[in-house]
């Protein structure tokens, strides 16, 4: 059997098969829109995952999720409810996105820290309290005449960015927007702002995001990637 050589995807076509697999990933069963409840345990239990499934519908996955308390430093453990019929998905639509624009694919150094270092990120319901996350390197760049030092942090094994810019909380997710950064070389990495995405805040209330730090703030509008989540019939949960 012969095997035919298909010519890679041109940029824009690869972000629309991105946009397909976005809108299947947040309305998955397991998905941003269906998380219904994050249950935090008292502090030394863990969580009984067969009690908590007991009763349940079909329709609903529970799983545990861990933090650390922000004030002891000891290990919290809870319980996540999804439900793949979720008035969420039930009333999804479609996230809105600028269109594409080849001239928000950037290329930056990137410079490794060794071991890595902390860096406090303030988070959307901590009410003002931050959690120190891993970021391994220094990502720099320069966008309209002004040079960034920006912090991303390893996101199991992924660099992921969380950003701010002035089209927050008028076009696009009030507390930034997130970006995962791909590596192109010896420290030389990409960011293509087209991929841009709604944090996963954006789509349930159970859920804590990380917030950008000042020094991941741009001065100008980011007019690329995804706006805001659209919902049918005057739906709006509580986010």
């Amino acid at each position: 059997m012969s095997l035919i050589a298909r010519a890679p995807a041109e940029p824009s076509q690869a972000w629309e098969a991105w946009r397909d697999d976005r809108h299947r990933s947040v309305t998955a069963p397991t998905g941003n829109l269906a998380l219904v409840e994050t249950r935090w345990l008292p502090a030394g239990e863990l969580p009984d995952l067969d009690a908590a499934r007991s009763g349940q519908p079909d329709s609903v996955t529970v799983s545990t999720v861990r933090r650390t308390d922000t004030v002891s430093g000891e290990p919290e453990h809870g319980l996540r409810f999804w439900d793949a019929e979720s008035p969420a998905i039930a009333h999804f639509e479609r996230t809105d996105v600028f269109p594409y624009d080849p001239a928000w694919v950037l290329e930056a150094t990137y410079t490794p820290v060794e071991d890595g270092r902390r860096v406090a990120f303030e988070h959307l319901r901590d009410n003002g309290g931050t959690r120190d996350l891993v970021v391994p390197g220094d990502i720099a760049l320069t966008v309209d005449g002004t040079a960034y030092t920006l912090s991303a942090f390893d996101d199991d094994g992924t660099l992921l960015l969380v950003f701010g810019d002035p089209t927050n909380g008028d076009t696009t997710y009030g507390a930034g927007r997130f970006l995962f950064v791909e590596h192109i070389g010896e420290g030389r990495v990409r960011l293509d702002f087209n991929r841009a995405f709604v944090p996963p805040c954006g789509y349930s209330d159970q859920y804590n995001c990380p917030m950008p730090p000042r020094q991941n703030r741009f001065h100008l509008p980011v007019a690329a990637g995804e706006k805001l989540p659209v919902f049918r019939d005057g739906f709006a949960d509580t986010h």
